[in-house]
């Protein structure tokens, strides 16, 4: 494997010049510019950089990146078994035991060994760009990951906290259905409690509830949370309570997980997780719900590129329609990954 030394991207910002690294959360209270990768399992992966400064995403430079064939992508759950599993979450909500439960499948293809995570941020920046989008890359700690997420799982800003949830997907605006609406509002609800748990009683507020946002190839429905921090509570505090992103899990998160588990096949990792990163010195942070996201994962005998999918299972879930959802949110970023992504013309090649 080519060695790649330590970096963080986010947005036009990047850290280089790795300190320390660390697993206890309370180091994002100490000093300094922190990466943050918290995968879905509940790994952390906190790395302190001495260098930030402000730099445009590099474009891309033919061959850099060479990604999987389109062909060579396989999924966790295939077809039939994704859409068993939606059966098998609405006769749980039948029977009382979660209301919404979030199912997802992992897709994986083989890399090349020197293949530089950052190489595909070039890429990503280019041919999906998100609010959200960042880059880790730490070969020695086993993180290397690349996000072009659209939803912020929290900002802090001193003692202000907000997460923008999402939930609700169509290719249009006149694709949402109702069923997309009432998820969303159940979520904000599951998102007001986890935060409430940390925040000033009173103090916690919807901004913004159900409101309609673009992104490349699809629309999502997106409501904001927001709360103040109780003088006692910092990150730990504010990540035992809000992880995993209830966008993620579903309602009652703890159904909601103990269904997951049975019927997802793959570890999420870093996908569903958060990624971002936090300003200690100054006292604010952004993570990102770790969705439409890419990780290179060298545990096993070969270099593997994997990339998370899923959809929000209810009542009123069609399985062949949650198997759609998941295929709409995957194609674009496979395309770009996988080099069938046209940067000109705006579609696949």
């Amino acid at each position: 494997m080519l060695h790649h030394p330590p970096l963080a991207r986010f947005g036009d910002r990047v850290a280089t010049g790795l300190l320390d690294v660390t697993s206890d959360p309370a180091a994002l209270e100490s000093s300094g510019f922190w990466a943050v990768c918290a995968d879905f399992e509940g790994r952390l992966t906190c790395a302190r950089f001495g260098d930030v400064r402000e730099e445009p995403v590099p474009a891309p430079v033919p061959g850099e990146w060479r990604g999987p064939a389109t062909g060579d992508w396989t999924s966790s759950l295939d077809r039939a078994a994704y859409t068993a599993a939606v059966r098998r979450i609405r006769e749980h909500i039948a029977a009382g035991e979660v209301y919404q439960a979030n199912l997802c499948r992992v897709l994986s293809a083989p890399v090349a060994p020197d293949a530089d995570v950052d190489a595909l941020t070039a890429l990503l920046a280019r041919g999906n760009p998100a609010p959200y989008a960042g880059t880790i890359r730490l070969p020695e700690h086993g993180v290397e990951t690349a996000t072009a997420s659209p939803e912020l799982f929290l900002r802090r800003t001193g003692r202000t906290v907000e997460s923008g949830p999402i939930k609700g997907t169509g290719r249009t605006e006149a694709d949402l259905l109702e069923k997309d609406y009432a998820e969303n509002v159940m979520i904000v609800d599951l998102v007001r409690n986890d935060i409430g748990r940390v925040c000033a009683t009173g103090t916690v507020t919807v901004p913004d509830l159900c409101a309609v946002e673009k992104h490349p190839g699809l629309v999502h429905l997106v409501s904001t949370v927001r709360g103040e921090l109780d003088a006692d509570a910092g990150w730990p505090e504010l990540l035992a309570a809000a992880f995993p992103p209830g966008s993620v899990t579903g309602a009652p998160k703890s159904s909601a997980l103990r269904i997951i588990e049975a019927l997802e096949t793959a570890p999420r990792g870093p996908y569903c997780g958060g990624i971002g990163w936090v300003d200690a010195d100054r006292g604010v942070g952004e993570l990102a719900v770790g969705i439409r996201t890419f990780w290179i994962d060298r545990s096993g005998d070969g270099d593997v590129l994997r990339f998370g999918t899923g959809a929000g299972i209810t009542w009123g879930s069609d399985p062949d329609g949650e198997w759609r959802e998941t295929e709409l949110k995957a194609a674009r970023l496979l395309a770009v990954a996988s080099g069938a992504y046209d940067m000109k013309e705006g579609g696949l090649r």
